[in-house]
């Protein structure tokens, strides 16, 4: 049997080993650069002075030393996010700005309100003043930016090295509606503007489904990585499988959890079939798309006093009643048609009842089976 996980392998990626290559030759040049800059400032006699006198070699390893502490925190701290350096530096300039906007009206006071020339004493201690504001001032910006840093995203110009996709709000999938696979019909209807995000922990999720020991699971799996190869094929629609794990979900998140965390991260839309995870996306503030809540709207709208052609398949649980059903799945109640049970009648629309579950249709039956009917007619 095929792998039904090979179409989703890829040949390595060369433009991820070239960066590592490029980091690589990055952390060298910075350690030659400020060893270099340790080795100048060691070798000019004019510029160790008093205690440091004859401590160049010293002077020289605290350089090297500091650019190793300096490449291990980059290392170790694995998850950047560009949305935190960009908001470090603008609370920088704004926290700046204020400083010196506010270091101006110090020195208008003091000007003011002391008589003649300021003294030393009174000079360090408006630069002191003046330096703790600017401490403060650049604190609470940086903490309000990071704080806000959704509300205020549209000040932020973010830079994202990305291609340009269709719409505005990328649609997460779950692997439900995957395995479903009416998002691919969907998606040739050309309806879909938005990007597709599928998570890397939701095509894990639906392997291991596939690998399940459980038949009917395996087949679900299965079914559901067929889908995800025609949606690849699709040209209508724009996939993308997302490698990182969202910011705010916990080590030991489910799926679930982390569909809705990456939703807020990505500020999409969560496509699922799943009840429970339409709630918990729904409390958290998520938008959700549920492909039976569409399915339920687009079902044809029948009004009572209309005519209805069904076959009866199966009794129903009321005396009389028998049961069938539309090729959309539409439950369809037939009054008086218990010993109809197998034959292809017609029916007049009685009431509509809309559930949870779908849309039930009750109808009252007029007379002999449909074809009966037609041959007389005939």
């Amino acid at each position: 049997m095929p792998n039904p996980m090979q179409p989703l392998i890829r040949p390595p990626d060369k433009s991820g080993s070239s960066s590592v290559l490029f980091m690589v030759v990055l952390r060298v040049t910075f350690v030659l650069g400020l060893s270099a800059v340790g080795w100048s400032l060691a070798s000019d006699p004019g510029n160790v002075s008093g205690g440091l006198a004859g401590q160049g070699d010293l002077i020289l390893i605290g350089f090297i030393g500091a650019s190793f502490v300096v490449i291990a925190l980059d290392i170790f701290v694995p998850r950047k996010s560009l949305t935190v350096i960009s908001g470090l530096f603008f609370g920088l300039i704004v926290g700046m700005v204020i400083a010196y906007g506010l270091s101006l009206i110090i020195d208008l006071v003091a000007a003011t309100n002391v008589p003649g020339a300021l003294s030393e004493s009174q000079k360090s201690l408006l630069s002191a003043l003046k330096l703790a504001i600017g401490v403060i001032c650049c604190y609470l910006a940086v903490s309000f930016v990071l704080q806000t840093k959704d509300d205020v995203r549209f000040i932020i110009p973010y830079v994202e090295f990305s291609k340009e996709t269709k719409g505005a709000r990328p649609l997460v999938l779950d692997t439900s509606v995957i395995i479903d696979g009416r998002i691919d019909d969907i998606a040739n209807t050309k309806i879909i503007e938005s990007e597709l995000v599928i998570p890397r922990f939701v095509l894990l999720e639906l392997q291991t489904i596939a690998d399940s020991s459980d038949k009917l699971k395996r087949v679900r799996g299965r079914r559901g990585l067929d889908m995800l190869n025609k949606l690849q094929s699709n040209e209508n629609v724009d996939i993308r499988l997302l490698e990182a794990v969202p910011e705010r979900s916990a080590g030991n998140a489910g799926v679930d959890e982390m569909l809705v965390d990456l939703a807020l991260q990505l500020n999409g839309k969560v496509v699922t079939n799943d009840y429970n995870l339409n709630k918990i996306a729904q409390l958290r503030g998520v938008s959700v798309i549920n492909i039976n809540d569409l399915a339920n709207a687009l079902k044809p709208v029948v009004l009572p006093g209309e005519p209805l052609v069904v076959k009866v398949i199966k009794a129903g649980e009321e005396a009389g009643q028998g049961v069938g059903y539309l090729e959309d799945g539409t439950m369809v109640v037939a009054e008086g048609g218990r010993d109809r049970v197998g034959e292809t009648v017609e029916l007049t629309v009685t009431s509509v009842l809309q559930t949870s579950a779908g849309r039930m249709i009750f109808g009252r039956l007029d007379g002999g089976p449909a074809s009966e009917r037609r041959r007389q007619k005939s």
